[in-house]
């Protein structure tokens, strides 16, 4: 009865303020079930569980699911809640990473499976040549780090003969030159 007393008023003064379709967006559907507002809270991309997620679409999560096994190996330029989610799901992750900072907070957080390196991008070629000490190993290269042009004309001889390479805001125009470096590889 109480209940039923405060929540009329309530709904209606949230139905007022139009803050009513917030209230319900948050109570169900795709939003909270996928994790998106935990995600906003904790700021970092979790699911509704709070388990870590790639920074990437809610879709193309769901496009690579299915597809990756434990059998796999993943190398990525670029680590964070990514390179988390690849080690709940891949046998092995090797990632490498230019900020120190980053690096050294993330390290105690990585499983077994992970080997995660720091290479910063002074020096030379040593962070998009980082995977070139691989060769034929990984099923997949992930660009989601800096020098992504760089990267990706290393990346190819580092793959096995079925890996894929999964670039990260592909959309960008400036990667122009390794798209078509890619592309004429096959």
């Amino acid at each position: 009865m109480i209940r039923r007393i405060v929540k009329a008023p309530l709904m209606a003064l949230l139905k007022r303020l139009d803050l009513y379709s917030l209230f319900m967006l948050r109570q169900a559907g795709p939003l909270r079930e996928d994790g998106w507002f935990r995600s906003f809270r904790e700021k970092m991309p979790v699911d509704a569980e709070g388990n870590p997620l790639p920074w990437i679409t809610y879709p193309a999560i769901e496009f690579l699911t299915p597809r990756v096994d434990a059998g796999m190996s993943v190398f990525e330029y670029g680590c964070g809640a990514s390179t988390l989610w690849w080690a709940g799901r891949v046998r092995e992750v090797v990632s490498v990473e230019h900020d120190r900072v980053w690096y050294e907070k993330l390290a105690p957080r990585m499983p077994a499976n992970v080997t995660l390196r720091h290479v910063p991008l002074e020096g030379g070629d040593g962070y998009p040549r980082a995977v070139a000490a691989y060769r034929n190993r990984f099923h997949l290269v992930v660009l989601d780090g800096r020098e992504r042009v760089r990267c990706s004309f290393h990346a190819p001889d580092s793959l096995t003969p079925d890996g894929v390479i999964l670039w990260d805001n592909s959309d960008r125009s400036e990667y122009g030159e390794g798209y078509r470096f890619l592309g004429d590889r096959g």
